[in-house]
């Protein structure tokens, strides 16, 4: 139902109308206690008799026939050039209408936005043959907990905010043909601190059975840095930064961010960022040896690794 604010009647007012008129009521009465005029309430009426209940509900304001209408030919040219990316006022000169009309019909077909105007650019998805042929880097800011915030409580402004707390760094390490993830919490993500992160890394892997070749990281000053290239030469490590601007060349990365975000970060209240800190080993575990991936056909990470699945009995 679709009745607005000054309406004088809903269907069921209607149908009380039409009933006690059927009965034998006068007019003139139903519509002064409706505080309607006879005119509607005849109107009413003559919809009941015609339509039966399905006259007495509301219907749309558009008319049943618009004779000054845009040509469907002419709306479709509209489109056309729209997509040859002419301005509203080029395309009303050239084809005879209104700059307004032409907007409208841009509008309408969703066309308003230059950036909808191109085809979104086609999905390329890869994987590497083998665990350790690339490596997805990447951060994600969290900032520090000091008591529960407004993501929990709902509240918004100065309320349960606290300024100043500063901030953590999630560092991740996605293996490309496996999934597996290897995480760290640290202060910041300057050169110094990736560079020994990738350490770390690689030597987790490498414990694992699985040596790393190369690396995809974004563009961002860590990893531009001279100690995070210096670091990749030593450990003779291919280095490949992803087009600006362009996240989902990283999207394995970006993927796990968000789940790790969904799962562990944001999944319950913290109330320290230590307690938040020391769920992470768990969760990861969890993730690697136990969590059913979409992408792999439901089985968890750990099942494409080296000697993954005696990890993966042990959470069985």
């Amino acid at each position: 139902m679709n009745v607005h604010k000054n309406a004088r009647l809903t269907p069921y007012r209607r149908e009380e109308l039409v009933t006690r008129a059927l009965r034998g009521e006068a007019m003139a009465g139903l519509a002064w206690q409706c505080g309607i005029s006879i005119r509607t309430a005849r109107k009413w009426l003559a919809r009941y008799r015609a339509e039966g209940p399905s006259g007495l509900q509301d219907r749309s304001s558009r008319p049943h026939a618009s004779p000054r209408a845009t040509a469907p030919a002419i709306q479709l040219g509209i489109q056309v050039l729209r997509h040859q990316r002419w301005t509203c006022a080029q395309i009303a000169a050239a084809v005879g209408v209104s700059a307004a009309t032409a907007a409208r019909i841009v509008r309408r077909a969703g066309l308003s936005r230059r950036g909808r105007l191109a085809p979104p650019p086609p999905v390329h998805r890869y994987e590497h043959a083998r665990p350790g042929d690339l490596l997805h880097l990447d951060t994600k800011k969290l900032g520090r907990i000091a008591g529960v915030g407004h993501r929990i409580t709902g509240r918004t402004g100065n309320v349960n905010r606290h300024h100043g707390i500063g901030w953590e760094c999630l560092h991740i390490a996605v293996d490309d043909h496996s999934r597996v993830a290897y995480v760290e919490l640290l202060t910041d993500d300057r050169g110094l601190t990736v560079a020994g992160f990738l350490r770390r890394a690689l030597r987790w892997f490498r414990a694992h059975g699985v040596s790393v070749r190369r690396i995809l990281t974004d563009n961002g000053s860590g990893y531009r840095s001279r100690s995070f290239r210096a670091t990749c030469r030593a450990l003779h490590v291919g280095h490949r930064c992803t087009r600006p601007y362009t996240p989902r060349t990283n999207g394995k990365a970006e993927r796990f961010i968000q789940t790790a975000l969904r799962e562990w970060a944001y999944v319950r209240p913290y109330y320290t960022s230590a307690e938040r800190a020391t769920s992470l080993p768990g969760w990861l575990e969890h993730y690697n040896c136990a969590r059913p991936h979409g992408s792999l056909n439901a089985q968890p990470p750990m099942s494409r690794f080296p000697a993954g699945n005696n990890l993966m009995l042990v959470h069985s």
